[in-house]
């Protein structure tokens, strides 16, 4: 299951979580983000324990989105000990974003 990343708990959520973290920026009117938001769902729960993964909704979240300079969506982010390691724009297939956080794990 992917948990729900805002500007107010992005901090301890992401930055201060001890696995690796996916966060899927994405929003409601986008197409792209309806098939990406699955995946990372998936994800969460296949590395469950192992990593952390979640969404955070630009339109509602602003800080964040602007902080990392979401400027398209679907945008994964992946971070580990607080840092960003690496980042996705647009689409693609589950394998693609599995591959990135299985180099963190």
């Amino acid at each position: 299951m992917a948990l729900e990343f805002t500007d107010a708990n992005f901090e301890e959520l992401v930055l201060k979580s001890d696995k690796p973290v996916i966060v899927d920026f994405w929003a409601e009117w986008c197409g792209p983000c309806r098939m990406v938001g699955p995946i990372v769902s998936q994800l969460g729960d296949e590395y469950n324990g192992k990593a952390v993964a979640g969404k955070l909704n630009v339109d509602s979240n602003p800080g964040i989105t602007s902080k990392y300079g979401i400027r398209n969506i679907p945008t994964i982010l992946f971070f580990k000990a607080g840092e960003q390691m690496d980042k996705q724009v647009g689409a693609v297939p589950k394998q693609v974003l599995e591959a990135k956080l299985q180099k963190l794990l």
